[in-house]
């Protein structure tokens, strides 16, 4: 007769399973993403085996998410690089990279927003309104803690995406809010790095 207490419980059991759930999920919407940048590349006029090289992909396998993800209809507005812009998804992917510099930049002392940032690497989190207000009230705790110990860009790069998300801009941007976060996220993460090492 088996024990009770070699089964798994309900609890134990769902636990298990949604924590297998969530990587499953993030390696799906890493996929996605990855087939939208990889378009979105295209339409900056990379080529095909430009990207594969960096993607370190075959240039088949990008020659056909190309094709498969290629819009119909007129092709859509490039995607501009410049790091001010005003649109929700940007200005979270913003917030998520200096949420990222903050953490790595506190080695001996761990930042009050490095667990939500592993959070959002790990798929655990998304970018729902809540989400986001919790790490802005994290980001903004630890600007105030360790303000020196970071650079001043790091708190005016908050104050601009601060505005922003408060007011956002009525505007629709080319690409979409995963692939702007992604670009965002970088781009910020680029910016506040130069900074940094200033």
């Amino acid at each position: 007769m088996t024990d009770a207490r070699d089964t798994l419980t309900d609890e134990q059991a769902e636990r298990m399973l949604a924590a297998m759930n969530e990587v499953v999920r993030a390696g799906e919407e890493m996929r996605r993403l990855r087939a939208e940048m990889i378009q979105l590349l295209a339409g900056l006029g990379w080529t095909q085996e430009r990207i594969a090289r960096i993607a370190d992909m075959s240039q088949p396998a990008v020659s056909k998410q190309v094709a498969k993800h290629r819009p119909a209809g007129p092709p859509a507005d490039p995607v501009v690089l410049s790091l001010d812009q005003r649109d929700i998804p940007w200005l979270e992917g913003r917030l998520w990279g200096l949420a990222e510099e903050i953490s790595e930049s506190c080695e001996d002392e761990t930042a009050r927003c490095a667990r939500h940032v592993q959070a959002i690497a790990r798929g655990r989190k998304r970018f729902t309104p809540q989400h986001v207000d919790e790490l802005r009230r994290l980001v903004e705790e630890d600007l105030r803690r360790l303000r020196e110990r970071l650079p001043t860009a790091f708190r005016e790069a908050y104050d601009v995406i601060s505005r922003g998300l408060d007011v956002p801009a009525e505007v629709t941007a080319p690409g979409s809010p995963s692939a702007r976060r992604a670009l965002a996220h970088r781009l910020q993460r680029d910016r506040l790095r130069d900074a940094f090492r200033a």
